[in-house]
């Protein structure tokens, strides 16, 4: 079913790197609630919609994708909902959420068209591997951050170097370490053995306390299920919110997918991800189907990429991520007790794996390197990769134009620029 000879794997190896993913993205089934209680989404609630939309999401992508890709609600999207959309422009959650549900449906549409599948096959291959690298180096600073290796600093110096006295960063850094030491030995489950290993120190040097029971039963999902305010996000006020949802999932699904596929090696000749419509399909049912649930945005994750370090290549390595999520459901005290200094390396590791396809630009081509460097330093420093993304696909185009070579621009690259011009245009700064 799953076409593991074809694809080089075999079980065991599929199992591991689902499980690695599983490991690197469960604090997703923590955080998310705890950023939208700001937007006013109760918490429990919110757990548990968070973990359905990853199992339902991550199960087809793997069932119907046979991509090792796994799917949950996105970060960004989930603050700009949180801060932005409640807090600062007043409205109410269920009414963000209908937004989030319309642009969904709009993506299944244009998917079904393969109107979508038209535009990311005219992504220029020097953007399509910067966003691989863009990714590494987002989720590189993640894990420094998470770490806590790396801290803010002054307005002067916005970051910089953690508290080495503290043990939870030196553990950070022995998990850093090991993983790296694991990894030259070729040992492929280096990243669950890290993230393992530093947990049990963790716990027992009382830095972390352990859960104090394994089970429990889920809250009840009634008092967000099918709150969604569809009429209410119709609105000509509420069309920026729209649009702004709809470009950032847009370009951060796609930027995502071709940054996981070209690491994983399952681009074509063409540097293209062959079916690409199953993923992109798989993405906008999940987003939709996150609204009715109760959470915002859904799509794949950019920590896939651990689980296809670790050997992931088929929708095996979904599957089991996905079964992994609704065990959430009911292990959620034992699988949130995994402190960020024990995850954040493995994350700081997998960044400089995705740095490889750098290598495939033409680096003696500025209309090819300028653009490409714009997309990944913008998706880092502004700590968005709908930004970065969108800054790449506008400065593509213009240096093609500065150089005399629009001719080397696709149809579909125009329309991603206009798309991203749109965006910043709209976009409630």
């Amino acid at each position: 079913m799953f076409k593991l000879k074809e694809h080089g794997t075999d079980v065991k190896t599929e199992v591991i790197a689902g499980v690695t993913t599983f490991l690197t993205m469960v604090y997703i089934v923590a955080v998310n609630p705890a950023i939208l209680e700001h937007a006013g989404i109760p918490k429990g609630p919110s757990m548990v919609a968070t973990a359905l939309s990853a199992f339902f999401g991550t199960l087809a992508m793997g069932l119907y994708a046979n991509r090792p890709f796994a799917i949950a609600p996105y970060m960004g999207e989930n603050a700009f909902i949180a801060y932005t959309v409640v807090k600062v422009l007043g409205y109410p959650w269920q009414t963000a959420l209908g937004a989030i549900f319309i642009s969904g449906v709009l993506f299944v549409i244009l998917t079904l068209a393969r109107a979508r599948v038209w535009i990311a096959k005219a992504v220029p291959d020097a953007l399509k591997y910067s966003f691989a690298a863009g990714i590494g180096l987002f989720l590189t600073f993640i894990g420094l951050m998470d770490s806590g290796i790396v801290t803010m600093g002054t307005p002067g110096a916005p970051v910089k170097i953690g508290d080495l006295g503290q043990p939870t960063v030196l553990l950070a850094i022995f998990g850093t370490l090991l993983m790296a030491a694991l990894m030259v030995m070729r040992i492929r489950a280096f990243i669950i053995i890290g993230i393992l290993s530093v947990t049990f120190l963790a716990y027992i040097f009382g830095l972390q306390k352990p859960p104090k029971t394994f089970v429990s039963l889920p809250p009840s999902l009634g008092p967000i299920f099918l709150k969604l305010d569809i009429l209410g996000a119709l609105k000509w006020g509420f069309f920026p919110v729209i649009l702004t949802v709809f470009v950032m999932d847009f370009v951060d699904t796609m930027g995502t997918l071709i940054g996981l596929a070209a690491r994983a090696g399952m681009l074509d000749e063409r540097g293209n991800l062959p079916e690409i419509e199953k993923p992109m399909l798989v993405d906008a049912g999940a987003t939709v189907l996150g609204a009715l649930l109760g959470t915002t945005t859904s799509g794949t994750y950019i920590e896939s990429a651990a689980g296809i370090e670790a050997g992931g290549r088929t929708g095996l390595t979904s599957v089991v991520t996905a079964g992994l999520f609704l065990l959430t459901l009911f292990f959620a005290p034992l699988f949130t007790s995994i402190p960020p200094y024990a995850y954040g390396p493995a994350l700081i590791l997998v960044g400089a794996m995705m740095l490889e396809p750098l290598r495939r630009i033409d680096f003696s081509d500025y209309t090819e390197i300028i653009p490409a460097f714009i997309a990944m330093t913008m998706m880092v420093f502004t700590f968005n990769l709908g930004i970065g993304i969108t800054a790449g696909f506008l400065a593509y185009p213009i240096f093609k134009l500065v150089a005399r070579r629009w001719r080397e621009v696709a149809a579909g690259t125009w329309v991603l620029a206009a798309l991203s011009l749109i965006f910043y245009i709209f976009y409630p700064y």
